[in-house]
């Protein structure tokens, strides 16, 4: 019987030791290893050689052969947040050796017990912990994509703004501690994205501006709608329409329909994009206003709708 290299070693395309050779015997590895249809990629780790040669099982060998979790950058990687590549970034509990090998960063935790989570079956540390350290030691990534994995983790539910928090409390002396925590308390008010940022600091909370609340829920028509920012004395909503969502036909048909729907129960909708946004504030500002006069003498003699 002539038996096939990847269905012994499995779907995942790496295999250890003791499980391949359950499987087959020792001179059945050493020829599959020896005319290349398996690769030693770590000892006691193998792979087929096609998968030896991917990013994801690069990762799943180091991490079983080091006796760690994926974390930092390559857990970002995993939990698809930041783009994969560079080195291998291992968490190991203490007193193990913190030598790396080549392309290998090993760390050192404690308690890495509290935060091991498992992404395709290779153990990694949780999107926040894997978020703080990265914003500490951010692996050769540029701040603006470590900013933009920590809102994208938030607004996908993928972890919650007070456990981000939690994790950058045990780090009294992680590096630029106070702008990740000012980004986390933006997020946890209900900022989505960075021109929600953008727009929530120099716009909606600029001097003179009437009250906005974030994410506002309201229910039309057995239908569920957020709003970027809503007053609600005067149901005026503020949306924030970045290029890249908004850009399309498609979205902008279905931003008229849900506008109107809104203004069936009363709400008018402001709608302003990132060049408009970002590039005549000031303008924005006054129109915002302007409107939230014209409605409140509106509302005034029967009262707040």
């Amino acid at each position: 019987m002539v038996l096939d290299v990847a269905a012994v070693v499995g779907p995942q395309g790496w295999t250890t030791w003791d499980a391949l050779t359950a499987r087959v015997d020792r001179k059945t590895v050493a020829r599959w290893t020896a005319t290349g249809a398996l690769v030693r990629l770590h000892p006691g780790v193998y792979a087929t050689s096609s998968a030896a040669t991917q990013w994801r099982t690069r990762v799943a060998a180091t991490v079983l052969a080091r006796g760690g979790v994926a974390g930092h950058r390559t857990a970002l990687a995993l939990w698809d947040l930041v783009p994969a590549g560079g080195p291998v970034h291992v968490t190991v509990e203490p007193p193990r050796s913190n030598r790396s090998p080549a392309g290998v960063v090993l760390h050192r935790s404690p308690d890495l017990h509290d935060a091991i989570r498992s992404v395709d079956g290779i153990p990694v540390t949780s999107v926040e912990r894997s978020l703080v350290d990265t914003w500490g030691r951010p692996g050769g990534l540029a701040r603006p994509v470590v900013r933009a994995a920590v809102i994208a983790a938030v607004r996908r539910r993928m972890c919650r703004p007070v456990d981000l928090a939690t994790e950058v409390d045990r780090r009294p002396q992680l590096t630029a501690r106070s702008s990740l925590l000012g980004l986390i308390r933006l997020l946890a008010e209900g900022c989505q994205s960075e021109l929600e940022i953008w727009g929530c600091l120099h716009v909606l909370r600029a001097p003179g501006m009437p009250a906005f609340t974030l994410q506002h829920r309201v229910v039309v028509g057995g239908r569920t709608f957020f709003l970027d920012a809503a007053c609600g004395e005067v149901r005026l909503a503020v949306e924030m329409d970045g290029a890249a969502w908004h850009g399309s036909r498609e979205q902008r048909e279905r931003d008229i329909r849900r506008d109107a729907l809104l203004a069936t129960t009363g709400w008018q909708t402001l709608r302003f994009g990132f060049a408009r946004l970002t590039g005549s504030p000031d303008e924005c500002r006054r129109e915002i206003r302007s409107v939230h006069a014209a409605r409140l003498g509106l509302m005034r003699p029967g009262g707040a709708q």
